[in-house]
């Protein structure tokens, strides 16, 4: 960590040189927070997404995921994370006017499933695009079962402050064009983060026990685990079992090699493997009986299929497929995709988080990041699952590549180099949040029972509660919460309004003449 932290040092004492430290501020934030509706009985709802809330195809804040039942909630992207997280707390409080009968469900890691039946694919309509999006949740079923697709997480958008680029370009004497270089540094971020993107897990990891009924559907996976009660397993030292190998891993994805070291690399490996064919998924079938099983039987149906921590975005126009938005248009922002929910906040996130993720993704940044080799990504991901199964273990090593290294160590390290980061996006701000936040997280590392995994199964073993029964009290709380703080009167005409509009925004897509589906189909992926 002694080069890397030397090359934070050069590219902060080049900013504070030529007086542009304060280029760093003021990043856009945006969070998508996915949630499983749930019945006041406990079970995943099996009532189609709410009306009143819009157009699931059309709404821009409000949408599902795989299950009509898993909503999420999307809030723009704003460069103070304070109005970022009270977006997300408005979308909350119009959502919960308009539940009938059922709640939010707060952990990442569903309760209340029966098998895959149990759990209805999201529908959007008739259209193309609909139908599409649909088809597209059937061949993930085919692949990997509903059960898996029913877990929620929370993703951290992140752009770069737009000034900070030519100054960096500049001070760099890139020969690149600005696009080109602003896609080169991202992906240093990118690669920076994969290397050091555990410490997430291990801070805000929330889900260290799964119902018993998740593994309906996959009952060998349950004997890896210990038992905590009848309807739990866990094991004791996890962090975040979301963000494991019983989540969204699968044979084929993990020979993949995705190339992170360049733009043209990433769309070019990615690309292939939604042009490959892959022989189990063959065996399922395209289109069966009239019927479509899958958008096609290659390795990736389309690029959101592959599963990664963190990924580059471009925005994509309508029927842009993201490889070329990506291509034609560089990297606009990175997702980061580790953070589960926590369990004992109302909306899934609190500032601290949200301030100590933007520092730590913005010193992934101005940190050397060399290119990644296979070696090493078999590492970084060999040291993901280690800190998701394991890490409040005491005395757990990590793989630096050239070294272990006790994990509170490494994260010490890693903490130590955010703090000049953390000071310039204090400002002039006397409460100093970021480094405030900082210096929350450094009481984590010292102690693993104040994290969140520790103090779930803590209070989950001194309730006698098995981990169903811990996640609905802590959802019907949230509950409460809302119902005590309502949206006022401005906010919810605005969000009616949003739901009209995105429902008649739906219609106005089906009434279009719509070309047949398979030709629909076929120009979707002959865009090049």
């Amino acid at each position: 960590m002694t080069n890397l932290n030397n090359a934070l040092s050069t590219r902060l004492d080049q900013l504070t040189v030529n007086g542009h430290r304060q280029l760093l501020c003021g990043g856009l934030k945006g969070i998508e927070k996915e949630s499983l509706r749930i019945s006041k009985d406990g079970f995943i709802a099996q009532t189609p997404h709410p009306k009143a809330l819009g157009s699931a195809l059309t709404h821009p804040y409000i949408t599902t995921d795989y299950s009509e039942a898993l909503i999420e909630l999307i809030t723009p992207p704003f460069a103070d994370v304070k109005d970022t997280l009270g977006y997300l707390r408005n979308i909350h409080q119009f959502v919960y006017e308009h539940l009938d009968n059922e709640i939010l469900l707060g952990a990442s890691m569903p309760c209340g499933i029966n098998g895959d039946e149990s759990i209805p694919i999201a529908e959007y309509g008739s259209s193309n695009i609909g139908r599409m999006k649909h088809v597209y949740r059937h061949g993930l079923w085919h692949r990997y079962g509903r059960t898996m697709q029913s877990i929620a997480g929370i993703h951290f958008n992140y752009s770069v402050p737009e000034a900070l680029w030519p100054v960096l370009h500049k001070a760099e004497n890139s020969q690149l064009n600005l696009e080109q270089f602003t896609a080169g540094a991202y992906f240093g971020l990118i690669r920076n983060f994969q290397r050091m993107g555990w410490l997430i897990l291990y801070l805000f990891g929330a889900s260290p026990a799964i119902c018993k009924s998740f593994f309906n559907s996959r009952p060998e996976l349950m004997a890896q685990f210990e038992e905590f009660d009848n309807g739990t397993l866990y094991h004791p030292y996890a962090t975040s079992l979301r963000m494991s190998d019983i989540g969204y891993k699968s044979k084929n994805q993990a020979n993949l090699k995705i190339d992170y070291n360049s733009i043209d690399g990433y769309v070019s490996s990615l690309s292939a493997a939604i042009n490959t064919p892959y022989p189990e998924y063959e065996k399922i079938g395209t289109l069966v009986d009239g019927q479509y099983r899958q958008l096609n039987s290659n390795i990736l149906q389309i690029e959101n299929e592959f599963y990664s921590t963190i990924r580059p975005k471009q925005i994509t126009e309508s029927g842009e497929k993201p490889t070329l938005a990506l291509k034609r248009r560089g990297v606009r922002y990175i997702e980061m995709r580790s953070l589960d929910l926590d369990l004992f906040n109302p909306i899934g996130i609190d500032e601290d988080k949200a301030r100590f993720i933007e520092a730590l993704l913005l010193t992934c940044l101005l940190q050397d990041s060399p290119k990644t080799s296979d070696q090493e990504h078999r590492i970084n991901n060999a040291n993901q699952l280690a800190v998701a199964h394991f890490g409040r273990k005491p005395g757990l090593e990590l793989d630096q590549g050239q070294r272990k290294i006790p994990l509170q160590d490494w994260a010490g390290e890693i903490l130590e180099i955010m703090q000049p980061v953390c000071a310039i996006l204090d400002q002039d701000d006397a409460e100093k949040p970021y480094s405030s936040a900082l210096g929350k997280q450094q009481l984590l590392v010292d102690n693993p029972d104040l994290t969140a995994s520790a103090r779930i199964l803590e209070q989950m073993a001194q309730l006698w509660q098995p981990f169903a029964r811990f996640a609905f009290n802590a959802s019907v709380e949230h509950e409460q919460y809302f119902k005590l703080n309502k949206l006022d009167e401005v906010k919810t005409q605005q969000f009616n309004e949003m739901a009209a509009e995105s429902l008649a925004k739906q219609q106005e897509i089906e009434n279009k003449e719509q070309i047949p589906f398979d030709d629909f189909l076929k120009c979707y992926f002959s865009q090049s």
